[in-house]
C-alpha cells in the first residue's frame, strides 16, 4: 500500500510540475507562431476543390407553354435545358443580330415567346421565357 500511495503522490507532483512548464512553453511558442504566420502565405498549400452540386431549383422540370413548345419541344425540361435549346434554335436560324451580338431578332415563332417584340436583348430573353414556363 505504501508503494501505491507513493506512486500517486509522484504522479500528482509530476502533474503540478507539468502545468507551469506548459505555461512557459506557450509563452515561448508564441513568437514562433507569429513567425510561422508570416511564412505561411509563401508556402500555402492549394485547397482541395469539392465537387460542385447543382441547384435543385434549376434542375426542376418545367412544362413550356404552347408558344415556347413550338421552339424547344413540348416535353417538360429544366430551365437550363430550355435556354440551351433556345440558343441552338437562334444559332441554327441565324437570328442573332450581326452588328450587336447581344440582340436577338425574332422570327414568327420567337415573336410569340417574346411578347410581340421583334428585337430582344439576350438578358431580357430569359426573363421573357420564364413567363412561358410552369
Amino acid at each position: 500500500m505504501a508503494k501505491a500511495a507513493k506512486k500517486a503522490t509522484t504522479k500528482k507532483a509530476a502533474a503540478k510540475k507539468a502545468a507551469p512548464k506548459k505555461a512557459a512553453t506557450k509563452k515561448a511558442a508564441a513568437p514562433k507562431k507569429a513567425a510561422a504566420k508570416k511564412a505561411a502565405p509563401k508556402a500555402k498549400a492549394p485547397k482541395a476543390k469539392s465537387a460542385r452540386k447543382p441547384n435543385a431549383a434549376f434542375m426542376k422540370a418545367l412544362t413550356p407553354s404552347a408558344a415556347l413548345a413550338a421552339v424547344v419541344g413540348a416535353s417538360p425540361l429544366p430551365r437550363t435545358e430550355v435556354v440551351k435549346k433556345l440558343w441552338a434554335y437562334i444559332k441554327k436560324n441565324n437570328l442573332q443580330d450581326s452588328k450587336n451580338k447581344r440582340n436577338i431578332n425574332a422570327d414568327a415563332k420567337l415573336k410569340e415567346v417574346f411578347g410581340g417584340k421583334t428585337t430582344v436583348s439576350m438578358f431580357d430573353m430569359t426573363k421573357l421565357v420564364s413567363k412561358h414556363l410552369k
